[in-house]
């Protein structure tokens, strides 16, 4: 159910009705959320590091290669061999490639996390995302004023001001 503000007939100049608290939603379990949302934008973060990581190391581990190409063709084939023998190739971490521990991540911690937020979301909040995030631009926000609307679909007036009365 939807907070008084979608009372009003006509009322666009507010968060749509996927982004306001179900009824009897307290302000202790928007925040939690909203920390919970906190820590999983984080996690992606730090999930994109770790892609970047492996994509880092698989683009160095190719040059690498070409390195030992060019100094063969240079002349300095025990060079090259001890290179190509010792590092081309090499597991980052026992036993592993950067794309083993990405599926690790992935299929370990990444998704058991997302699943706990999505089951709180779904418990707490009806599965509404970013509810903490929506009161906080209601209490940012200037209503009436340009590049403050609600939403895309706020209603505006000839001269893009909201129009009055919406």
């Amino acid at each position: 159910m939807d907070t008084p503000r979608d009372q009003g007939a006509g009322e666009k100049d507010g968060p749509d009705s996927g982004h306001r608290r179900p009824a009897g939603m307290t302000d202790a379990e928007v925040e939690a959320l909203g920390k919970l949302s906190e820590a999983l934008e984080t996690v992606e973060n730090a999930r994109g590091l770790l892609y970047g990581f492996h994509r880092l190391t698989g683009k160095a581990d190719l040059a690498l290669g070409e390195a030992v190409e060019m100094l063969r063709k240079a002349g300095h084939g025990d060079i090259a061999d001890d290179i190509d023998r010792t590092v081309v190739g090499r597991n980052v971490i026992e036993g592993r490639w950067t794309f083993q521990i990405v599926e690790d991540y992935d299929d370990g911690y990444y998704r058991e996390f997302r699943s706990v937020e999505e089951k709180a979301r779904a418990l707490l909040a009806g599965g509404r995302r970013h509810l903490f995030e929506a009161e906080m631009k209601e209490h940012r926000r200037t209503p009436g004023l340009r590049h403050h609307e609600a939403r895309p679909d706020s209603p505006r007036g000839s001269d893009g001001e909201i129009a009055e009365g919406q």
